[in-house]
């Protein structure tokens, strides 16, 4: 099983920055897609971002539309770590978000998704 912790979230004015961290532990032998799905009130579960590897592969990071050029995914130097640096924020970026893993290269998919963090709430106000 995998445990996954996310920290982060907060409440910040609109066209602010936060930055959201989730570490990874337990049996993540074969977790290739680490990433960031969120959900606000009355909303399904949307995909944010995810970053993938495989050894002897590059990182494959992947964005969803609202968030692209805005939010950057990365992994901390244990690959069981990973990062969303979130920048200009909207009201529309509010939402609790969760930190996920997938046994799939490249997934958009929370189905795909086996493990998934307690979530941390995000707040951006005007």
């Amino acid at each position: 099983q995998v445990q996954l912790g996310e920290s982060g979230g907060g409440l910040v004015q609109a066209g602010g920055s936060l930055r959201l961290s989730c570490a990874a532990s337990g049996r993540t032998f074969s977790t290739y897609t680490m990433g960031w799905f969120r959900q606000a009130p009355g909303k399904e579960r949307e995909f944010v971002a995810t970053i993938s590897t495989s050894v002897g592969r590059p990182y494959y990071a992947d964005y969803s539309d609202p968030v692209k050029g805005r939010f950057t995914i990365s992994r901390g130097n244990a690959e069981t770590t990973v990062y969303l640096e979130m920048n200009s924020l909207k009201p529309e970026d509010t939402a609790v978000y969760y930190c996920a893993t997938s046994r799939n290269f490249r997934s958009r998919t929370s189905a795909d998704f086996g493990y998934w963090g307690q979530g941390t709430q995000v707040t951006v106000s005007s």
